[in-house]
């Protein structure tokens, strides 16, 4: 179970990393898949630092804890897709749905379950307080 969790987390990761990369060195043509248009010179340094950063964050940190198993580090990435799982079913309520709506959740949503999963499973690394 350990290892089948860590191999999912690294691959999801690696998908994560390469959605980074793909804002990163593409961003118009990758917004345009999300539904973003961006608006000028500005649009485009905010759609490669902002989404570079979330995926690159969430990308990093899942493929750093499965490789290390270090349950810890996965807190991070389960927080920042369950908070844009969470804030995609409020846009839902507030603003309804569009066509393929369901495809982005799900995927929040997996990426939350397998990490909560393995943070259950796998070992946490207590922080050595440093002594002057």
């Amino acid at each position: 179970m350990r290892v089948i969790l860590t191999a999912l987390i690294f691959l999801l990761g690696l998908f994560d990393l390469f959605m980074g990369l793909n804002f990163l060195m593409n961003p118009q043509a990758t917004a345009l898949g999300f539904g973003i248009q961006p608006t000028g010179v500005q649009g485009l340094s905010t759609l490669r630092a902002d989404f570079t950063a979330f995926f690159g964050v969430v990308a990093v940190c899942m493929m750093i804890g499965a490789w290390r198993r270090n349950a810890d580090l996965l807190l991070v990435p389960a927080a920042l897709m369950g908070t844009a799982v969470v804030v995609r079913a409020i846009s839902l309520g507030v603003d309804g749905g569009y066509p393929g709506y369901l495809v982005p959740m799900i995927v929040e949503a997996v990426h939350v379950a397998l990490l909560i999963a393995a943070w259950r499973v796998l070992p946490h690394h207590k922080i050595e307080e440093l002594t002057s």
